[in-house]
């Protein structure tokens, strides 16, 4: 039962204060797994990361199911997922009338605009632990390599990141296991 309420609190806080959606949540999700509640070490965490980013949809709601399946079975994963989905369904409910009525306001888009870069900061701080902990795992010259191939792919290939994402997934279980 306290994994369960646990598993409540973990999503719930990141689902209020998630604005932005995934990449706003990911960092947030990341702090109530990994550090707060321990639910999986960082590693476990990058790994479920991927495997949700190689999936479609919500990413948010594919790691609250996967996450609460892991620390409490079914139970765990329908608690996690509707922990994570209420916060945004109530919010939407409530304010749909409100944000129609001031959706070309410049305050709102003004709010919108200085919340992307705190976003990029957190995705930038998680980039960071994910690439330390890489290196510390696999090495540098793996760390490196993957780094490197990723971003051509991405930028000069114009790769999907859905492709890049499971190649690289096929890559670690090939050559990092």
């Amino acid at each position: 039962m306290r994994e369960l309420w646990e598993l409540l609190v973990a999503f719930f806080i990141p689902g209020v204060v998630g604005y932005g959606g995934g990449p706003a949540s990911i960092p947030l999700i990341e702090h109530e797994v990994v550090k707060k509640y321990e639910f999986m070490s960082t590693n476990e965490f990058g790994e479920v990361l991927a495997l949700a980013n190689s999936l479609p949809g919500p990413i948010a709601t594919k790691m609250a199911g996967y996450i609460g399946f892991e620390v409490a079975g079914t139970l765990g994963s329908i608690v996690a997922l509707s922990a994570t989905i209420v916060p945004s369904l109530a919010a939407m409910l409530a304010l749909l009338g409100l944000l129609n009525k001031y959706k070309d306001s410049p305050k709102v888009k003004r709010i919108s605009a200085y919340v992307r870069p705190t976003i990029a900061v957190l995705m930038g701080v998680l980039t960071f632990q994910f690439f330390d902990s890489s290196v510390v795992t696999a090495g540098w010259i793996q760390t490196i390599l993957l780094v490197v191939v990723s971003l051509l792919l991405l930028e000069k290939f114009k790769v999907h990141p859905a492709f890049v994402v499971a190649g690289s997934l096929v890559y670690g279980a090939i050559f990092l296991s």
